[in-house]
């Protein structure tokens, strides 16, 4: 597009992009203007008696302050001394970097997960056979039998694929975004959706609601089905993990929320896949009933903050949530109401909103967005009835719309779960048309508007999950999940306490198998309490989890050596 600049050296025209910085746009523009500018003193502004210093909005994007293809923008500026010493040139090159920060023709320097770095060193090519139409040698290659992209729509369809991975996503939209002959120039492909209004527009009037132009308010938002997904599959490593949490409503028939704790690994059914695999579960504190549950969010943020360190030390990520959401048909015979299917919802619209709020505090570090962050890889589970009324699990996440609806305040929640409400505008929030795309009755793809509600499946992105199978490549990182209370079960009757743990522990610990102490270490929520015991030192701690989570048998031998250990043994043999 092209950006008009008026100052006293007359009109000058500079060809950029939507995406250009505004501070390389200026360094196009200073060889043109007087050989005596004064760099430092340039304003800019779309008014010639309402303009502001270029260094203020040099590191934003033409996009960001809202300019468009042929606008007009006065700049004003002083002049050196004459006779300065310096040649223009010089001059130019010298002071430019004043203007605009130094650009790097790549991705941004973030630190990324590591099964991201990986993946984006893979070209995650699919591999095809040599079929009847190949007129070639052994060695040949043509187009019914060359590699097919990781975004290839066939290959989507044919393996009933409805979203592809994110990292096949990512290279298909680079592929058009950044050709290989674009040489050094290099555009972000991926931007956070913000749907929220610019309380700071550059165009010089009153911020909103006293004010309100084209270039600060959102445009109009159209919603349809996300085509990627962060994360395609959710794999719990062990069938009694979910056994276990279940059994909470099995035991006082109320409800109960839990976060996922484990890592990222790559899935080998979707090209350039990610899973979600999930290695314990930890309950905040929270007050159970049969249609829902209650929670302090200060308190639960205080003992996660104390939780996600500790995970950290054992190498697991906060990946996600889980909730019950069961109720007894009544029959005797463990079957359950089938509440959640096509006719009726898979996630409320208040679900939706909180697995955005999840989402959004938890963002996913990408080197190739322009805000350094893009989505999140934070899952949702719902442990509910399927259509056979047996207890099952489905896993989600919600789009970056999404994110950006919430983020904007622009939905609520309503009486009917399947329809989200959208709010009205006010003196803190804009809201622009909503609309959301449909196929009527003839099959034809249509835009309807979305107000004063919508579906929320245009929302929602749907993913897999599992166990391991039997050959699978890596092992639990936790040997037990049951026998030892989980936290915050104490109004269920379970507490974590001296005589638990002795209970649990003192046999292995005193009886000389040291691969059943190793066994009954390798316990989340045990590890947990032997922390907050602060008996074990630093030192002694890096055994434990080191004896717990990597089965080391070196570091099982020195920590049961430890004094920090014999004096936690001698506590259990004295307590009653």
């Amino acid at each position: 597009m092209i950006i008009r600049f008026r100052s006293k050296d007359g009109m000058q025209r500079i060809e950029c992009k939507e995406d250009s910085v505004f501070g390389d746009v200026l360094n196009q523009l200073i060889p043109k203007l007087s050989k005596n500018v004064d760099l430092s003193t340039i304003t800019v502004g779309e008014k010639q008696d309402n303009t502001k210093l270029a260094t203020e909005v040099a590191s934003s994007t033409l996009k960001e302050l809202g300019l468009k293809h042929g606008d007009l923008i006065f700049i004003n500026y002083k002049e050196h001394a004459v006779g300065a010493d310096k040649s223009r040139d010089e001059r130019h090159a010298s002071s430019s970097v004043t203007i605009s920060p130094v650009s790097v023709a790549g991705p941004l320097k973030v630190q990324e997960l590591k099964i991201d770095e990986e993946l984006e060193k893979e070209d995650g090519l699919i591999p095809r056979p040599r079929s009847n139409l190949c007129r070639h040698g052994d060695k040949g290659m043509c187009e019914y039998c060359s590699p097919l992209p990781p975004w290839d729509k066939g290959y989507q369809e044919e393996h009933s694929i409805k979203h592809i991975s994110f990292h096949a996503y990512l290279k298909e939209i680079n592929d058009h975004t950044n050709k290989k002959s674009s040489g050094s120039s290099y555009i972000s492909p991926l931007s956070q959706p913000d749907f929220r209004i610019n309380k700071k527009c550059p165009a010089g009037h009153e911020p909103w609601p006293r004010g309100i132009c084209s270039k600060c308010q959102p445009s109009a938002i159209t919603l349809q089905q996300q085509a990627f997904r962060m994360v395609d599959h959710v794999e719990f490593q062990k069938s009694d993990l979910v056994n276990e949490f279940i059994d909470s409503w099995r035991t006082t028939g109320t409800q109960r929320f839990g976060y996922l704790y484990g890592h990222y690994d790559r899935y080998k059914n979707t090209p350039l896949g990610i899973m979600a695999v999930v290695e314990a579960i930890y309950e905040p504190p929270q007050h159970d009933e049969q249609d829902g549950l209650t929670m302090d969010i200060n308190q639960v943020k205080e003992e996660l903050l104390h939780v996600d360190k500790i995970a950290n030390e054992m190498g697991l990520l906060r990946l996600g949530l889980i909730f019950t959401d069961l109720t007894d048909t009544g029959k005797g015979d463990g079957s359950v109401f089938c509440k959640r299917h096509k006719d009726s919802f898979f996630l409320s619209s208040l679900e939706v909103i909180m697995a955005a709020k999840q989402q959004l505090e938890h963002p996913n570090v990408c080197k190739f967005s322009e805000q350094g962050v893009f989505s999140s890889k934070f899952v949702t589970c719902v442990v509910s009835g399927n259509t056979e009324e047996e207890i099952d699990i489905s896993s989600y996440q919600v789009s970056t719309d999404a994110e950006a609806l919430v983020q904007a305040d622009m939905i609520s929640g309503s009486t009917h779960p399947s329809m989200a409400y959208i709010n009205e505008t006010t003196v803190d929030r804009y809201v622009p048309e909503i609309f959301y795309m449909k196929k009527n009755e003839y099959g034809l793809t249509v835009k309807e508007n979305a107000k004063p509600a919508f579906p929320v499946d245009y929302l929602i992105v749907s993913l897999t999950h599992g166990f391991p199978k039997a050959d699978a490549p890596s092992e639990p990182k936790f040997q037990s999940c049951t026998d030892f209370p989980w936290c915050n079960r104490q109004a269920m009757g379970y507490s974590q306490d001296y005589h638990q743990l002795k209970k649990y522990l003192i046999g292995a610990a005193t009886g000389g198998d040291f691969g059943l102490l190793q066994q009954k270490l390798s316990n989340f929520h045990l590890l947990l309490y032997i922390h907050s015991l602060q008996i074990l030192s630093s030192n002694e701690w890096q055994l434990l989890l080191k004896a717990a989570t990597a089965h080391d048998q070196e570091a099982l031998f020195a920590l049961v050596s430890s004094p920090g250990w014999q004096t936690l043994v001698m506590i259990l043999q004295e307590s009653s």
